[in-house]
């Protein structure tokens, strides 16, 4: 609740501490000034939004190159927002020389992330996991992803809808290349058994470890 004026003229202004998402605002009046007449006059004032939009046909894919002094093999954050009327298509791929790989991918409207540790022999059980969220995402509206890689613990968020896991094995130290593709596969691609069919949509916002990708690919 907030207290609002005592008077015609002067102004009584709130920052909220904590930031708000939302689509819609409703102030419900408590209590009016009882020397006064009955009236409300509200201003709201957003927060700066910084928007970067890359457009993807089907064809193509960004290829982000790391840098190899960068690299944390601990730690990764993922995020980005998307948006497409296809079904199916690669959001995000990374892999290795062993068939070690990580590709989120839209599959009839949902979102799936797969972690493939390669060693089908050695740990057959723990060799591949795939996590699915969301559904009816090729709805042309804005969806947010993050992945979070700490150690073996995995957070995967589509729309504020988290899964945590625990990924097995040597997920902490998959043999991968130092190139991160949104939006497809390169050609070629090691990993045979994907569907292939590349993004056709719009992504937002990229953020690899706090590096903004589509201001870079714009730079460079």
């Amino acid at each position: 609740a907030f207290s609002g004026n005592t008077n015609a003229d002067s102004v009584v202004y709130y920052k909220l501490q904590h930031s708000i998402k939302a689509r819609f605002l409703r102030f419900v009046p408590l209590d009016w000034n009882p020397n006064g007449r009955i009236g409300m006059r509200i201003e709201v004032y957003g927060c700066t939004y910084r928007s970067e939009v890359v457009g993807f046909d089907g064809k193509s894919c960004l290829i982000y190159t790391l840098n190899k002094k960068l690299i944390n093999a601990l730690k990764d954050v993922i995020s980005l927002k998307f948006k497409t009327m296809k079904s199916d298509g690669i959001l995000l791929h990374r892999e290795g020389q062993n068939g070690d790989h990580i590709t989120m991918e839209l599959t009839k409207g949902k979102l799936s992330l797969l972690i493939n540790l390669g060693d089908t022999k050695t740990n057959p059980s723990n060799a591949q996991i795939n996590i699915t969220l969301g559904s009816l995402l090729d709805d042309q509206h804005w969806h947010s992803v993050l992945i979070e890689h700490f150690n073996n613990q995995v957070n995967f968020t589509v729309d504020k809808h988290t899964h945590h896991f625990h990924a097995k094995g040597e997920f902490s130290y998959l043999d991968l290349d130092y190139e991160l593709s949104f939006g497809g596969i390169p050609v070629p691609g090691k990993s045979g058994t994907l569907s292939r069919r590349n993004f056709n949509g719009c992504f937002e916002n990229i953020y690899y470890n706090g590096v903004n990708i589509i201001d870079l690919a714009r730079r460079h």
